[in-house]
């Protein structure tokens, strides 16, 4: 009942217009800001680990924005997946290298976790008509799961993969010339994960960008979404040269590096209360004791 009564408020929600939502995000996030004290801890320790040079006034500015994207972006859901096809098209802009889009080379979009990823998928599915695939966890609440497939599919040629479906789907749809949406840069535990550097600390990572590209014989580009006062903005990069190679555990650390040059240019829109590091190497205290 919770969960269809929140799609139903999110579809009240897309009718307002747009300074308005982001408002109440504003508003929303900086009062979690302060009562959300363990996901606010989460963040401030991860920023000190990754940007240790700069001020704690710098750091908690950023970790203040982070909550108030998370916000913005969550009620922009209302309009993303009910709006209008054209009210969509006019706040999502899809820039840089579009030409990486075309033909039908097996390519993977690493899309890391900035708060607009949502909005980014929308983008690719307005603008291409090519097959994607792209692989999400179930919601526990069947409602919410609901909306959250239907939204993520409203454009374009899209299948939702659960993790558990496994690594065929995923290959089959590449080979045949699809795009695969993956987010690869969370923690997902010890079980098929490598330790890489992550800002200069040793952070476990899943090698599954390096393992995909190459089981399907694809091509890797990023795309890195930031919401603006008007919308979203994702952009394109070009293909990364000479990925993969042969050696997993480079390929990762590479994708990590470049991951860290994205999230420099906006810390503050970068998904920092997830804990990236809590997986330790054999022997490491907890970092979030």
């Amino acid at each position: 009942m919770t969960g269809r009564l929140g799609v139903w408020f999110m579809r009240v929600l897309a009718r307002l217009p747009l300074p308005v939502l982001r408002g109440m995000g504003w508003l929303i996030g900086r009062i979690l800001f302060v009562l959300a004290g363990p996901r606010r801890r989460v963040a401030l320790r991860n920023l000190a680990l990754c940007y240790p040079d700069a001020t704690q006034q710098q750091r908690r500015a950023w970790a203040q924005e982070t909550f108030v994207v998370f916000c913005q972006s969550w009620l922009d859901r209302s309009w993303l997946w009910f709006a209008p096809r054209d009210v969509v098209l006019e706040r999502v802009k899809l820039t840089g290298a579009l030409n990486e889009l075309d033909g039908d080379t097996p390519t993977i979009i690493f899309a890391p976790h900035f708060y607009g990823m949502d909005a980014g998928g929308s983008a690719l599915t307005l603008h291409t008509q090519r097959a994607f695939t792209s692989i999400f966890s179930t919601h526990p609440d069947p409602a919410v799961d609901a909306w959250f497939r239907q939204g993520r599919q409203r454009f374009g040629d899209v299948r939702m993969l659960n993790r558990n479906d496994g690594v065929k789907p995923i290959i089959s749809n590449l080979r045949k010339g699809g795009l695969l949406y993956l987010l690869p840069d969370m923690d997902f535990g010890r079980n098929d994960s490598l330790f890489v550097p992550f800002y200069g600390v040793q952070a476990a990572t899943v090698p599954s960008l390096s393992r995909f590209a190459r089981l399907g014989r694809a091509k890797v580009i990023a795309m890195v979404t930031r919401l603006t006062p008007t919308g979203y903005v994702a952009e394109i990069t070009p293909v990364w040269s000479g990925y993969p190679t042969e050696d997993a555990e480079a390929d990762t650390a590479l994708m990590n590096l470049n991951l860290q040059r994205y999230i420099d240019v906006s810390p503050g829109q970068y998904y920092w209360v997830h804990k990236r590091f809590k997986t330790r190497p054999e022997g490491e205290p907890s970092i979030y004791s």
